[in-house]
């Protein structure tokens, strides 16, 4: 269903910098709770747009990117905590954040033509 990988590559390589993100907070923060919640939500955001790509229908291509999304927001926030406590700092923060606005954007215009496509 989608039409090019440009949404799938983005996610494979927003989930690999934070799979590193996640062994730098665990190896050098010893912060061991917040970085398996951006492990988590981070590394779904791309599980989900994938499953989507083999989808079986329209409505779960959209069901699937819109977990996506979820999961994008989620990230968002954890991103945020991990900046607002010192965790990260303003540039890998700014660096990552910056990748997952994209994704949002990029996911919510996906879904939006997806949703007018039906009408």
């Amino acid at each position: 269903m989608i039409q090019n990988n440009i949404l799938a590559e983005k996610s494979i390589d927003f989930g690999a910098r934070i799979v590193r993100c996640h062994h730098f907070l665990c190896k050098e923060k010893k912060e061991f709770i917040l970085s398996k919640q951006i492990y988590r939500s981070g590394t779904s955001v791309g599980a989900n747009i994938h499953e989507g790509i083999f989808a079986q229908s329209k409505p779960d291509f959209i069901s699937k990117l819109s977990i996506a999304l979820k999961e994008a927001g989620e990230t968002s926030y954890w991103l945020k905590l991990l900046y607002k406590t010192d965790y990260l700092d303003e540039r890998l923060f700014t660096s990552l954040h910056d990748d997952c606005e994209e994704l949002i954007k990029i996911l919510t215009a996906t879904i939006k033509s997806s949703k007018e496509n039906d009408l």
